[in-house]
């Protein structure tokens, strides 16, 4: 199996990927049409990533079956040509959370304490021991969670530790699916990401970015914000209003702490200019918070057993690309003997009768002398058509059909 790794890789998962067996192809400075020429001319099965964009032109370029984001966001993938191609998309969520909290801490901290301002001061050469004793602390302060998944649950960690009440906003206590009675922090929930802000001294952003969230940190929420709070997202820029955001810095005094910004460079260095990064009341980071050695071995190693999986079973941890319900209504049940031609006899029927599957597994019984057959279908077959493919094939022991 050959693999294309198009960004900067550890050399611990490249020394993994090949004890896997696997052909590596390190070229960590792809990008654009050189990596769409690089997918084509070196017919990789699997392209691995982790800043870098792939775009449709080069999901269509050559033989790739398996795109591996070597991070937790996928947005840099265009997942929906890699859907239509019958490409995996594959990430490695959870392995950067405590990186990330990290920093989104750091920025908490470095807000309050206003550190890098006593630093710039002190390298000017300047002492102002009466301005920069000017601190709120944060014992006792709310922190707001605007999500509650992997780096969510770090984050509200170390405010408990630090001492802070935490109300939380996410999607698996807003749906049911999850009691937040049953996390092992304790934390107050907010019934929408408005209450949180309303009820916060510091609002933090960890929700991944999909088109359910793009945005969702909306004027609506900035304004319910205290004059004076604290503001941190080391989620993506997208899920945030940035120019209610920098109304608020300028009208409410918020303070702000800032790992992502709306038109960030496509490479690792690059000149950025940005009004909200430019205000004094706001502390930027260069998207870093995932890059920390821990994080990046974490990544390498998951990197590796997604592939190695593919390569060894054709399942594909993590995947993000499959469909969570597909478009079947019904489920034909074969019992049959295991004998070949059988599956073959009851696809061409059904082909015949313009019924497409969606799913099938076929399980065999001890000693491998019968099987089941599970077949979903987008439509129901006719009672003709059912009569037709029992009688058709002796090895059919019985069949019948389900209503999904």
């Amino acid at each position: 199996m050959k693999v294309l790794v198009a960004d900067k890789f550890e050399k611990s998962g490249i020394d993994g990927l090949k004890a896997a067996g696997c052909d590596i192809v390190y070229e960590p400075d792809l990008k654009d049409d050189a990596l769409t020429q690089a997918i084509k001319n070196t017919g990789a099965d699997v392209l691995v990533v982790r800043s870098t964009a792939v775009t449709a032109p080069m999901l269509e370029s050559g033989a790739l079956s398996l795109v591996v984001r070597a991070g937790a966001g996928y947005n840099t993938i265009d997942v929906a040509t890699a859907s239509k191609r019958g490409i995996y998309v594959s990430n490695c969520p959870g392995k950067n959370a405590i990186a990330v909290a990290e920093l989104a801490f750091a920025l908490l901290l470095a807000l309050d304490r206003r550190v890098p301002d006593n630093v710039a001061d002190l390298r000017a050469g300047t002492w102002n021991k009466k301005e920069y004793s000017k601190a709120k602390g944060l014992f006792g302060r709310t922190l707001g969670l605007l999500g509650y998944g992997n780096i969510g649950q770090e984050m509200a960690k170390r405010a408990h530790v630090f001492g802070m009440p935490i109300v939380v906003w996410s999607r698996r206590f807003a749906s049911g699916k999850e009691n937040i009675a049953d996390a092992p922090i304790a934390m107050q929930m907010a019934k929408s990401p408005e209450e949180v802000a309303e009820r916060s001294d510091v609002l933090s952003v960890h929700l991944a970015l999909t088109p359910e969230t793009r945005g969702l940190v909306s004027a609506s929420v900035i304004d319910k914000l205290k004059p004076g709070s604290y503001f941190v997202n080391t989620a993506r820029a997208e899920v945030v209003d940035y120019a209610a955001l920098d109304k608020a810095v300028r009208e409410r005094n918020i303070r702000v702490g800032l790992d992502v910004f709306a038109g960030e460079p496509s490479g690792a260095t690059g000149e950025f200019r940005d009004a909200l990064a430019s205000h004094p009341s706001v502390y930027g980071t260069h998207h870093i918070g995932a890059s920390t050695d821990q994080a990046q071995e974490a990544i390498a190693a998951e990197t590796v057993r997604i592939i190695a999986s593919y390569k060894d079973t054709g399942k594909v941890p993590n995947v993000v690309n499959l469909a969570k319900k597909t478009p079947a209504t019904h489920m034909l049940v074969v019992r049959h003997r295991d004998r070949p031609g059988v599956l073959a006899h009851v696809f061409d029927h059904l082909r015949n009768g313009d019924i497409n599957v969606q799913e099938t597994e076929n399980v065999i019984f001890e000693g491998a002398q019968a099987a089941v057959a599970r077949i979903n279908l987008d439509g129901a077959p006719s009672d003709a058509l059912l009569k037709a493919i029992q009688e058709g094939n002796g090895d059919i022991l019985d069949l019948h059909l389900v209503t999904i």
